[in-house]
């Protein structure tokens, strides 16, 4: 019986273990496309759009990794992509509009 209680204790903390894993994989992709989007609004804000650019880009890929929030990720991607849009216009206030509102729906993953 002893042995049974722990193998059950054991296979419930792999278990947990492993779910622990996969919450800390997403958390970790959600933190880089922040990361990526609070460097873009800092190349915005020094008037460098082709740096911003490639942020933006790179939280956009980040970003289709994250699963289990599809429609909070896609509504921070739609923002993304306004934003590199509005970017290529060079509309500082706006694009920094649109990724603080991208930016929003990450931090809320």
């Amino acid at each position: 019986m002893n042995l049974i209680k722990k193998a059950a204790i054991t296979s419930i903390m792999a278990l947990s273990f492993g779910a622990s894993n996969i919450a800390f994989a997403e958390d970790a992709k959600a933190t880089e496309v922040i990361a990526h989007i609070e460097a873009a609004i800092a190349e915005i804000n020094k008037h460098d759009f082709n740096a911003a650019y490639g942020h933006e880009k790179a939280a956009r890929t980040a970003s289709e990794e994250i699963v289990g929030n599809e429609a909070v990720v896609k509504q921070g991607l739609d923002s993304l992509i306004k934003a590199q849009i509005i970017g290529k216009s060079a509309d500082e206030p706006k694009a920094i509009a649109e990724l603080n509102k991208a930016l929003g729906f990450f931090k809320s993953i």
